[in-house]
């Protein structure tokens, strides 16, 4: 599973780096996006379940989920 944040909807709340730290990063001019590491590339499986939850939380709908 890839994720992926939508940056012309993401209003930087921040909720996703909150729930899912590992996957998420707020940075510092203020945006949020995937971590460096993991962009284009599949999440570990054991945190598939904590990027889900972020995803269903996020207010604008911006996190993009591949299966």
């Amino acid at each position: 599973m890839k994720v992926s944040i939508d940056q012309t909807k993401c209003v930087a709340c921040g909720s996703c780096v909150a729930i899912c730290p590992e996957v998420f990063e707020m940075k510092d001019d203020g945006t949020v996006d995937v971590k460096a590491e993991l962009k284009g590339k599949d999440i570990p499986t054991e945190l598939e379940s904590k990027a889900r939850e972020a995803h269903d939380m996020c207010p604008a709908t911006a996190i993009v989920i591949e299966e």
